[in-house]
Parts: C-alpha cells; structure tokens; sequence
C-alpha cells in the first residue's frame, strides 16, 4: 500500500464500543477497515474487542440487571415508545449509514429500518405478551398461576447484511422483557449500532441495560465463554451458526442461532409469468442477493422453463447497478472485496461443473469500476450436485432448475440442507395448499417471494437453517428470553392437619 492511501487510513475515524451508557474508546489496539463499498474507500477503522473489554460489557450490563428487571414491563414499553419515535425521526439517517458501509440502495436501507421499527412496536405491548395464566382453586384451597421472568445479561451476535432489522430482532423483545443486552454487530457495518445505542440512552433506557462491542471471533468467543452470559442469539452462516450452538450449549446456555438458506422459487405452469418473473428479479438481485431470504433457486416445472428465461434475461441485463446512494439504483456493491472474489468464484464453478451461464455479471461493465461490484448473473440447467446449487453464494446469482411435474419440485426442495424460506407461483389453491403443507421449510410464500414474517409472527427456518428451539421475534422471541415458573398457592386455614404420603390429587 503507498503512503497516501496509508495517510488516508490514518485520518479516518476510529469507531469503539458503547459500554454503560457511555462510548468507550478502545483499549485492545486492534482494528479493522471500514469500507464504503460504491468506492472502495476506507471510511473508518472499527475496534475489535478484547476478552477483557468484552467482560466490561457485560459486567456493566449485570450491574444494570437487578433494577432494569424489576423496572414495572409498563415502565420498560414507555422507554421502547420514546424510542420508536426517535427511530422514526431518525430513520433516514439510519438508512443512509447503511447504505454507506453494507452498499445496499438507500430505498431499500429505508425498508430495512421499516421492519426493525415493527418488532419494536410488537415489543412495546410487552405488558400484555407477559400476561400469563392463573387458575382458581385446583384443589384444597390451593392456586396456580405462572410467570415468566427474564434470564439476566443476554447477548446478540449479528450479521452484515441487515445492520439495524437483525439486532432489532433480538433487543427490544430482551429489552421489554427484562433483560440486559450485550449486541456484537458485524464490523463490516457497526456506525448503525453505535448510533442505535445513543437513541436508545435518549429515550431514557438507563445505563448499562444496552451495550454494544464490536470485535472479531475474539468477541464472539468470549461470550460464548463468559458464565454471565445466560442467552446467546446469533444470526449468519450455518458453519457458524452450528459452531455457536454447540459452543455456547456446551457453555450452558440458551441459544438461538439462525443459519444459512438456499432458497427456492417454485414457478408453476398456470402461474402468471409476468409476476413470477418480476418476483425473481427482486428476490435474487435486491441487495444484491445478500439476503438470507433472496431467491437463489428458481425451480421451474414443465414446459415454463424456456419462457421463464427468456423473460429473465432481459430483465437481468437491464439492472441498474451503481452506488446505492442514487435514488435510481436497482442493485448496488456486495460488502467487501474478498466476498466480491468468493462470489465471482462461485461463478466461476457453474460455469466449470456444466451450468449454462446465460448472463455473466462478471463481464458487466460496473464491475470494472471503483468499489465491489458485480452484475447480475442467471444460470440455466443447474444439477443438484452442482456447488451452485448446493450452496449458499450469499449474491446476485440465480439459479434454475428444470423438474418435469409438482411432485419432483417438493421431493427436490425437501433433499436440500437447508429449510429457510421458500415460494410457489401459480393460479391453483389446491397445489397451493399442497405445497404449504408438504414442504419441509420453515418459512413459506405462496406467490409471496421473500416470505418474511411481520413482527408479531416469528422468524426462522428448519433443518440446517436454525439450531435451538425458538424462532426469532414475536411470541417465540418472549419465550426466548424469559423462563417459565409456576407458582402454587395455599393459606394455613386450608392446610389439613398431618403429613400426606401419597400423590397429591384434586379432590
């Protein structure tokens, strides 16, 4: 690297950690680049946590614990409204930090903090998702109700690709429900959890109930490790994903870890082609397929394969591709350089194993320009065996495959690993109510293409897409994160006289 550009890494802004209700600078002396991912340009160096700064982090939040959990869930649901409102009037500059450190379109950036603000307002009824159930006299003068209790210091580690919806996942459901947070982001894209921290100390959170340390695996392990760490919820890959699970169970905690996709879109032949294929474009190309729920796989059924592609190539080809920043944009940049490389290489393979490359987005022009672009890219006549199909390229690649009837394309989904999300396109309910009931995927669209649950419905796959026993949010994301008592209840006056030695039975 020549002395300008290392002059310029040494002007940029250094980002730290938000510890008790405060920022705090760095102490490990290890960073890491920042990128702008439209020019390629070093924006800021964020600090990579150390064990022991990853310990102040929850230290403080196990300081906070004991008054935040017994804080009235009112009180708690008054904070998470202040928030949302500071959420809502922040929520382009938000976006805009997004799209400047992930590269995503600042419209799409937009919908992102959209559906984070949702699972924040589902939080916010948190005195009534706490309500539990109590029942009268079971027997001998005897009451039984139960409670559900928060767990202590719970943690969050995230993903690049949705930089202020995912933690959102996680937070303000923790939040209402009494817990204290530690949130590792990615440090691909950590401004927007900084900045999510400030607004949550304006609207009054008290301090140490949220923290924020970005880091590296160093980060990441030490909270796998630290026994006041009670839940660990994880969203990325599945190698990590399983590699979480198994290490933070071993830990004794709850985890919750959200893996990887490979999700199919199953075009029938009555569907409507016109929004089958305007469906594939969004779902595989938006954000330039760096999403967990993009359409990977367009699995077409009989003799619709050839007007598919012919009504895909045109659309793939004419993709507005530049900075997101520009209103206009359709797709921007992938995240960094090295997965610009592993896409293009995933390309690579396709086209090595046999696939037809029908659009290259190797070849487009923009990926010739400043910044980790690529263009759109479709192939033709996949096998199964193929890595293209086989794994998840996490870009803008779509993939079809050709089965002859509805029964080969269920039988085909159901063989994959993964379980995440899937769609059907077609004019037929009962192939309809088929499919919803037969596939083995957690998450369904009938023509519906990225089948993401609203805030008070639950996030989450099956199979090799999630490890642990909750989804995501919603309901599934209160049981989570408390635990459950029962309480039984009787006064002296009841109680007979003598010791009992058989079962206790109602009488």
């Amino acid at each position: 690297m020549n002395a300008v550009n290392e002059q310029a890494k040494l002007s940029v802004q250094q980002l730290g950690h938000y510890i008790g209700g405060a920022p705090a600078a760095p102490t490990s002396g290890r960073f890491k680049d920042v990128f702008n991912p439209a020019t390629g340009q070093v924006t800021s160096q964020v600090a990579l946590a150390s064990v022991e700064e990853v310990d102040a982090a929850v230290q403080a939040a196990k300081a906070a614990f004991a008054a935040w959990s017994e804080t009235a869930p009112i009180k708690r649901a008054r904070i998470l409204f202040r928030f949302k409102e500071l959420l809502n009037q922040h929520h382009d500059e938000l976006a805009m930090l997004i799209t400047r450190e992930h590269g995503k379109v600042f419209t799409d950036a937009q919908g992102e903090v959209v559906r984070g603000i949702e699972v924040v307002e589902f939080a916010c009824g948190i005195p009534n998702l706490l309500k539990t159930d109590f029942t009268d006299q079971i027997g001998g003068g005897i009451d039984n109700w139960n409670l559900r209790q928060p767990l202590g210091v719970v943690a969050g580690i995230t993903p690049f690709n949705f930089p202020v919806m995912v933690p959102m996942w996680m937070f303000p459901v923790a939040l209402a429900c009494g817990n204290t947070f530690v949130l590792k982001p990615s440090e691909r894209d950590p401004s927007a959890s900084l900045r999510i921290a400030e607004l949550l100390k304006e609207a009054g959170l008290p301090d140490g109930v949220f923290n924020v340390v970005n880091g590296d695996k160093v980060a990441v392990d030490a909270l796998i490790e630290h026994p006041d760490v009670a839940a660990l919820s994880f969203v990325g890959s599945t190698p990590i994903a399983e590699y979480i699970h198994a290490a933070a169970s071993k830990h004794g905690k709850r985890v919750q870890a959200l893996g990887g996709a490979k999700n199919h879109l199953v075009v029938m032949p009555d569907a409507n082609l016109d929004q089958a294929v305007d469906a594939l474009i969004g779902a595989a190309y938006g954000s330039a397929g760096e999403r967990c729920m993009a359409i990977s796989v367009a699995v077409a059924v009989g003799n619709v394969a050839d007007q598919l592609i012919d009504r895909l190539v045109p659309r793939v080809q004419s993709l507005v591709i530049k900075n997101g920043e520009q209103l206009d944009a359709e797709m921007g940049p992938l995240v960094t350089a090295e997965h610009k490389a592993k896409v293009a290489a995933y390309i690579a393979s396709g086209e090595a194993e046999g696939a037809q490359l029908i659009v290259d987005g190797r070849a487009h022009p923009v990926a010739r320009e400043a910044g980790f672009f690529i263009g759109g890219t479709l192939f033709d006549h996949v096998g199964t065996q193929m890595k293209i199909y086989q794994e998840e390229i996490f870009g803008p690649v779509l993939a079809v495959v050709r089965v002859p009837d509805f029964a080969s394309a269920v039988e085909l989904i159901n063989a994959h690993e993964f379980g995440n999300g899937v769609s059907l396109f077609t004019s037929d309910g009962g192939v309809a109510r088929a499919f919803g009931r037969q596939i083995q995927v957690g998450m369904v669209g009938i023509n519906v293409p990225i089948p993401v649950p609203m805030a008070w419905h639950s996030f989450g796959g099956w199979k090799r897409s999630l490890f642990g026993d909750h989804h995501a949010y919603g309901e599934e994301g209160v049981r989570f994160y408390t635990r459950y008592k029962s309480i039984m209840q009787r006064w002296p006056d009841s109680i007979a006289k003598g010791a009992e030695f058989t079962m206790p039975v109602a009488k």
